[in-house]
């Protein structure tokens, strides 16, 4: 549970019904939401509060359930587009039926670049079978132009890179002198821009040596990170040096930040500064934030930094504003009677941000 994000949406496949029912249990139990249905079983004996939960659980506008756990019975025709999550917790040693659950992953979906596999079982084994991919086709050209030839033919195929056992920590010296912790609580492999599989260490080396290109210090860093505006410009240049929201969130898992902001785990490699987490960044900043705004947009500023900490900090994106509102308010006009006019709405939304990650505050 604290590797993923809770609030995605996760199908768990499980060894057999018990299995799928006490799998139910425990996650309900660990989960920070104590809804009753955050996590449900779906399953050949559950019948028709079995097909409720799929039906809600394949809405894409319905939060809950949230996880469904299962034997086989959602390892076919199961279309949730906004799924992100695959675990599995049982053998699969047919190879149909392993497509058939990774199918249940490749669903698109709004702002779904990937999804994630989590294997106990090593079924991803499977991926080295011929019988997953079968023979590589010639690619159609219908582009008359003229192309390239690809920079990097590759003649064998590559390993994966050689990845830190589960659990062992290690450090690393950056050209700053100064050593940065690294520690796999699972199986994560990093490749170079040429696609090359490299380690770790090797790839936060390229991301210590990359960061000059984007900003020079900590306080041009707070600065484009403080405003949605240039934040997302900052990410858009960290995708196109190869360190997409993937590769991020990756980094945060090694560097034991996953529950921080993106701004720490990027002030960790660049300067060595202690993560904090989301939840500890807003206890230090909240009295200031609270300091420049009204009670009632102190309360909307309290819900929005609520979801902050639970889902990160792609919930202060400028796009995020009326989802949010009409989570809170459930009307546009109920908002703008407790808050102003929808420009100054955003003028708070927009504003605060600056506050949140301000480094003179004790």
């Amino acid at each position: 549970m604290e590797a993923i994000d809770q609030n995605e949406k996760t199908l768990v496949f499980c060894a057999n019904q018990d299995h799928a029912l006490a799998i139910r249990d425990l996650i309900n139990q660990m989960a920070i939401s104590s809804d009753p249905n955050y996590c449900a079983r779906v399953t050949a004996n559950d019948g028709s509060l079995g097909e409720t939960h799929l039906k809600k659980f394949q809405d894409n506008e319905k939060r809950l359930p949230t996880i469904l756990t299962t034997s086989r019975k959602l390892s076919t025709g199961v279309d949730a587009r906004n799924l992100r999550n695959i675990v599995l917790l049982r053998p699969v040693k047919s190879m149909i039926e392993f497509k058939q659950i990774i199918g249940r992953g490749t669903r698109l979906f709004d702002n779904k670049d990937y999804f994630t596999i989590y294997d106990f079982v090593k079924a991803h084994e499977n991926f080295n079978d011929p019988e997953w991919d079968g023979e590589p086709q010639e690619p159609v050209l219908i582009d008359p132009r003229p192309r390239p030839e690809p920079a990097d033919a590759i003649e064998e195929p590559l390993d994966e890179p050689d990845s830190l056992p589960i659990g062992q920590k290690i450090k690393i010296k950056l050209a700053d002198g100064k050593e940065r912790e690294l520690e796999h609580t699972q199986k994560t492999s990093f490749w170079n821009a040429d696609g090359k599989p490299i380690s770790a260490e090797e790839f936060i080396q390229q991301l210590f040596g990359d960061i000059p290109d984007l900003f020079q210090d900590e306080a041009e860093l707070r600065h484009l990170w403080g405003r949605p505006d240039t934040r997302k410009s900052l990410l858009t240049g960290l995708a196109e040096k190869g360190y997409g929201e993937e590769q991020l969130q990756a980094i945060a898992r090694i560097t034991n930040t996953e529950n921080s902001d993106i701004y720490d785990v990027l002030t960790y490699i660049a300067y060595a500064a202690r993560p904090l987490t989301r939840e500890e960044r807003v206890i230090k900043h909240k009295d200031l934030i609270f300091s420049k705004y009204t009670r009632k947009q102190g309360e909307f500023l309290d819900f929005i930094l609520d979801q902050y900490i639970r889902s990160g900090v792609g919930e202060l994106d400028r796009e995020k504003l009326p989802k949010l509102i009409e989570i809170k308010y459930h009307t546009i006009n109920e908002a703008i009677s407790q808050l102003g006019e929808i420009q100054e709405i955003s003028g708070v939304f927009m504003g605060f941000q600056a506050y949140l990650y301000r480094s003179d505050v004790a």
